[in-house]
């Protein structure tokens, strides 16, 4: 009895000195995982770097932390050697193991793990459908609403540029008090319409000025046209393609929907050795497709691509689907796993580890850090789809070539002009200025208006 109760008072002191102001710096491993530990500048910061803060207030150690020097979480090799966090942990190398560090039978066999500190499990996130309602407007899909209001002005300023150069270059209207307007400011919007369907409408631009418009606008919306179509036909595309899935299973019975995790991982071998056969055929068209990717970012890159479901750790998926808006994660949760800090067997450290986890679980602290990192800085979270549609930005060129061949255009028609009343004041022997302005008081005076009326009139009669 004096034994017991001498081991008893033992082990209480050794207790009571690892956890004193005065004891020795723990050493404590981690790995880079956002949003667990991630670097800023020369520190750390993450979930897994405020939980040991918390938990060094709790207990009263000081700690130091370093980065895993190989970059694994730890697994044993064929001559029973471990590497990662684990292997530093068993090797005496650090104190504790702090990270998502998953539990598993065989990691206990050879280290002390505390009480879970989050709770996980296995799902896939996929890329969000397009809503129904935008469907009815599938057609205007392909350009954005930008988009749309800068083609409307570009629509007008062509047909107004048409009509301006009409009425200023001499080529086109010789005798303004004899000579009937032909691009009248309708027939110029009927004239670019008629380009816009390839169709073209008569009559067609005499002078160098109002053909270089013309042909501007006709590159223009050949371009446009073609920019069109071919968007359109990848959002019918993917519209056609995409399925409702929100199970394993209805990922399991289609194969519109390619699929596929990180090749080697633990989400990999239990598919590869689960007995369910709706998982066992998910494995099979994994290994039949090569499916797999390298790492969690390559899966969530290829999901945002489209057509692809990324298959990991809930936890993780949630992270993902908080910071990119395209993405939503299946409410299907399977083969429960926790993570949890290591440390080695027989560790004094890891009940009083356990005791604080769970005060910390039952303060909130541990939700309001889950909280604090899984926050959603997911822009424009309302809406359901984001679209590509086409934006004013990537046709840019599109419409700066349009704007100088306008400009072009009514330059040359001036000149045009210029060149008729230089040559009419040198033979009238007049000032160059006054015969130009009573050109331009014809063409867009009212006496050229009354002209044509009259004319029309008499042509009418």
């Amino acid at each position: 009895m004096k034994v017991c109760l001498a081991l008893f008072i033992c082990v209480a002191a050794l207790t009571a000195w690892f956890f004193t102001a005065d004891a020795k710096e723990l050493f404590i491993t981690t790995i880079k995982d956002e949003p667990y530990a991630m670097s800023k500048g020369s520190e750390l910061e993450g979930y897994c770097i405020d939980l040991i803060s918390e938990l060094s207030k709790k207990l009263g150690f000081k700690y130091n932390v370093h980065l895993v020097k190989d970059n694994r979480y730890g697994a044993m090799d064929s001559s029973g050697n471990w590497n990662g966090m684990i292997g530093e942990v068993i090797r005496g190398e650090a104190d504790l193991a702090v990270a998502p560090l998953t539990v598993t039978a065989v990691r206990e066999r050879f280290v002390d793990m505390t009480t879970p500190f989050i709770q996980t499990g296995l799902s896939f996130i996929v890329r969000k459908a397009t809503d129904s309602e935008d469907s009815t407007f599938s057609l205007l899909a392909p350009f954005s609403t930008d988009m749309w209001i800068g083609i409307i002005i570009a629509f007008l300023l062509t047909g107004f540029c048409i009509f301006l150069v009409g009425r200023i270059s001499p080529s086109e209207w010789a005798e303004p008090d004899t000579e009937e307007h032909s691009f009248t400011l309708l027939h110029s919007f009927w004239y670019i319409t008629g380009a816009l369907t390839l169709q073209g409408a008569g009559p067609h631009p005499k002078a160098l000025s109002g053909r270089v418009v013309s042909a501007i606008w006709w590159l223009f919306s050949v371009l446009l046209l073609a920019c069109y179509l071919c968007n359109l036909k990848s959002a019918l595309n993917s519209n056609s393609k995409h399925i409702s899935i929100k199970s394993f299973a209805d990922l399991a019975n289609q194969d519109v929907i390619n699929y596929g995790t990180i090749e080697s991982g633990s989400t990999m071998l239990f598919f590869k050795n689960s007995n369910n056969p709706v998982y066992r055929r998910i494995y099979q068209h994994m290994e039949r497709k090569k499916s797999y990717v390298s790492n969690a970012e390559e899966g969530i890159r290829r999901t945002q691509e489209g057509n692809f479901a990324f298959i990991g750790e809930a936890v993780s998926l949630d992270l993902a689907v908080a910071r990119y808006c395209k993405l939503t994660r299946s409410p299907e949760v399977i083969s429960m796993r926790s993570y949890a800090i290591a440390a080695p067997l027989g560790s004094l450290l890891v009940k009083n580890l356990t005791v604080a986890i769970l005060q910390l679980s039952e303060s909130g602290e541990l939700t309001y850090l889950r909280e604090k990192w899984w926050a959603s800085s997911c822009v424009g979270t309302g809406g359901a789809h984001i679209s590509e549609a086409l934006q004013p930005y990537d046709l840019r060129g599109l419409f700066l070539l349009l704007g100088l061949g306008l400009g072009i255009g009514l330059l040359l028609a001036l000149l045009e002009l210029l060149s008729r009343a230089h040559n009419q004041a040198k033979d009238g022997k007049k000032s160059c200025c006054l015969v130009l302005t009573s050109e331009l008081n014809r063409r867009f005076g009212s006496g050229g208006e009354s002209t044509e009326h009259d004319t029309s009139d008499k042509s009418k009669a």
